[in-house]
């Protein structure tokens, strides 16, 4: 069986919450991830959030405003956005 990522694995719609991130896969599923798992939306204003645009043909979402991307893979697979380590500068 070969498990290759599934063309359908692309998102056709999105909302954002206080808490999830929700995504329509043209497919039908619909999937969801805590906004938690995402450091930079956590932080960000209602209003950031819901500047948003859909990339790649549907397999991402962007905020170029905070400089976030989350992928339906990340989403599809539990990968949470790490927090950057800060360097003795």
């Amino acid at each position: 069986m070969n498990i290759a990522a599934n063309v359908e694995d692309r998102v056709q719609t999105v909302s954002v919450t206080e808490d999830t991130i929700t995504a329509q896969l043209v497919d039908g599923r619909t999937i969801s991830v805590p906004l938690a798992w995402s450091w930079r939306l956590s932080e960000a204003t209602p209003e950031q959030r819901s500047r948003f645009e859909i990339i790649g043909s549907g397999t991402g979402i962007r905020w170029p405003e905070i400089d976030e991307d989350i992928s339906v893979s990340g989403m599809l697979h539990g990968v949470p956005a790490r927090r950057p380590t800060r360097s003795n500068e």
